[in-house]
């Protein structure tokens, strides 16, 4: 089966290339299952149920988050009605929604979508690595085809948990950083695993914001209000083929789609 999976969607323009660009994707590569990463998709910060229901009619079957989650407290009842959007899987007992989604294509094929929070230079959550175990153990029958986002800050976090879980699952796959990374490889276990898939948003930026702002908070120190930018619009993120029987990866490729340049 082929998995399209895509990087952090950044605000309108992000979710303007999700609606123009993943129909005709999923068509052309023959995508089985299409994924992205919702937790900026609302204003490039949080996702609310109107950004939601926009990604899941571009095409997209299942939505995973991060830190930015809880930004827009709406969302918290639909997530409770919406398993399909995912909340990282290591926050306490009684967050809303849940971590973990069982996907079953039209055709019968089988997914289990795991989503996890990295804890260096995050919140002090509870254990990821000893999260995602717990959850294989209760639900690694439902099929041999599982896919792990690793929303993280440091690199050694998402390196490690791709190691861990060798072997063990399909894909591990890093967001949050927005910078695509240039390490994407099939593990000796059978693993597929990148580091980040980078942004679905503008590159006329810095992460998704306009440039001019950040570069000024960091020239004057002092806190302001960041806007998503406009220019430069792409798709980041992989295409991944798995052996639906044994789960285990063939090929991962990085795609960079673009969308919209300057001015248009």
């Amino acid at each position: 089966m082929r998995i399209l999976v895509l990087g952090d969607v950044v605000g309108r323009p992000g979710r303007g290339a999700i609606r123009e660009l993943v129909p005709s994707l999923i068509i052309n590569e023959n995508v089985d299952l299409a994924m992205a990463n919702a937790e900026n998709a609302a204003g490039g910060m949080g996702v609310d149920v109107k950004s939601a229901e926009e990604l899941f009619s571009g095409g997209i079957h299942v939505l995973t988050s991060g830190n930015h989650i809880w930004k827009k407290k709406e969302i918290f009842p639909y997530m409770e009605e919406h398993p399909r959007l995912l909340r990282p899987a290591n926050y306490p007992p009684g967050a809303p929604g849940r971590g973990w989604f069982e996907w079953e294509g039209p055709d019968g094929l089988r997914v289990l979508v795991i989503n996890l929070e990295g804890r260096v230079f995050m919140r002090s959550l509870e254990d990821p690595f000893r999260c995602v175990d717990a959850i294989l153990e209760k639900h690694r029958q439902y099929s041999p085809v599982i896919l792990v986002d690793m929303h993280a800050e440091a690199t050694s976090e998402k390196v490690a948990m791709g190691w861990f879980l060798n072997g063990r699952v399909s894909l591990v796959y890093g967001t949050h950083t927005h910078v695509p990374t240039a390490d994407e490889r099939i593990l000796p276990g059978g693993t597929a695993y990148i580091t980040d898939l980078g942004m679905c948003g503008p590159l006329d930026s810095v992460i998704g914001v306009e440039k001019e702002l950040v570069i000024e908070g960091f020239l004057s120190q002092r806190p302001l209000r960041f806007e998503v930018a406009r220019d430069d619009v792409v798709l980041q993120g992989i295409l991944l083929d798995v052996d639906e029987d044994s789960g285990k990866a063939k090929n991962i490729r990085r795609i960079r789609v673009p969308w919209k340049k300057r001015g248009e």
